[in-house]
């Protein structure tokens, strides 16, 4: 590697340095003492972006890939012991719970090269079309419509890994049909994105937004153009700050600019997807990228890691998911590494366009171009 991309190298003995045991065991960050399962994907996701597991001995990913495989409930979805049936995960709610750790799970062993054993049967609920339909009729497309994004967002995901990986026709029908109702319902033609809130008001327009990034890779996964390109673009670019990054005080009220690693990929990533499709704003586009490029990399700690947020601890619903103030974490190492690998690909004559990035044939979020 050359001067340019040390901070890669940086990044790399973080991710690594967390490594507490044999066979992909991780922990969150310095302070914690046990590997979750969360960590483990974060490691794989980060290090596989980088190229960094081309070189893995097949024993150790074998190794790995057992150790993610043996947390998969016979539903089919994975759980941690660690952490589950406490904090945030106590009760396995759809947003963040079982579903939302599947969905790291199997991004992780496509990493890896493998595929979840066992049949996603959770899944079923959702595979009949009317309940499917009612199900998202009946979601709250008001003040936590960013909740909705999650709940849609884990079920579209895993619901096109079933019929991608799985071969489950089912799956395939109702990704169809979710698909067709997010493109005709509930979206706003004037603004292109989603849910009963205001945008006029930064805060709901940074909610809206945040919201409708976990809708729109699914559309991008399978090809299918999003609803109302132009407008959504207008709409996220309105969501970039003064600093460069697009946080406007859901997650940092007390300093509203200083943004998260999960508001500025909100923002950074249905850019990078949408100047794909159009030359609607393009320079605007390519400027607002450059400018959120600088801005993710003053997130970089001295420890080669990321923060989710400047200035500030950081927990993700358990104590063994908790980075301390200016010091690196997991979460926000990969998410931050996946905003510069996305601007990367949008903008190919940007330092960033010049690194070799490695993305997945999965659905998710590390994925370029559609599924093949």
């Amino acid at each position: 590697m050359n001067a340019k991309i040390g901070w890669q190298q940086d990044l790399l003995r973080f991710v690594t340095g967390q490594c507490v045991g044999d066979g992909g065991r991780y922990r969150y960050a310095a302070g914690c003492t046990t590997p979750t399962l969360y960590s483990s994907t974060y490691a794989a996701m980060a290090r596989h972006l980088l190229g960094d597991l081309d070189a893995l001995p097949q024993g150790e990913r074998a190794e790995w890939v057992a150790y993610l495989q043996t947390h998969q409930d016979d539903d089919g979805l994975f759980r941690d012991p660690a952490i589950f049936d406490q904090g945030w995960f106590k009760g396995d709610p759809l947003d963040c719970g079982r579903p939302h750790l599947t969905c790291h799970v199997i991004a992780a062993l496509a990493c890896l090269g493998a595929v979840a054993k066992k049949p996603l049967s959770r899944l079923d609920p959702w595979r009949e079309p009317g309940t499917l339909v009612r199900w998202l009729e009946a979601r709250d497309w008001g003040e936590r419509v960013a909740w909705t994004g999650n709940e849609i967002m884990n079920v579209g995901v895993l619901l096109q890994y079933a019929r991608d990986f799985h071969n489950d026709t089912s799956a395939g029908k109702a990704v169809a049909i979710l698909l067709d109702w997010l493109a005709n319902h509930r979206v706003n033609p004037a603004t292109g994105v989603w849910g009963d809130v205001d945008i006029a008001d930064p805060i709901w327009r940074s909610h809206a937004v945040q919201a409708a990034y976990h809708w729109w890779p699914l559309f991008f996964y399978d090809g299918v153009r999003p609803p109302h390109v132009e407008r959504a673009i207008d709409t996220v670019l309105a969501t970039q700050n003064p600093l460069g990054g697009f946080g406007w005080g859901v997650h940092n009220p007390a300093d509203p600019f200083m943004s998260s690693a999960c508001e500025d990929i909100d923002s950074i990533d249905p850019l990078c997807r949408m100047v794909q499709l159009t030359d609607y704003r393009r320079a605007d586009i390519e400027a607002a990228l450059a400018k959120a490029a600088d801005w993710v990399l003053t997130n970089r700690m001295p420890d080669g890691g990321f923060v989710f947020v400047r200035n500030r601890p950081f927990e993700y619903g358990h104590r063994e998911l908790r980075g301390e103030a200016n010091r690196g974490a997991m979460f926000p190492t990969w998410f931050r590494l996946l905003s510069l690998a996305l601007i990367g690909k949008a903008l190919p004559e940007h330092g960033l366009g010049q690194v070799p990035w490695r993305f997945l044939q999965c659905p998710g979020m590390q994925f370029w171009g559609t599924r093949r």
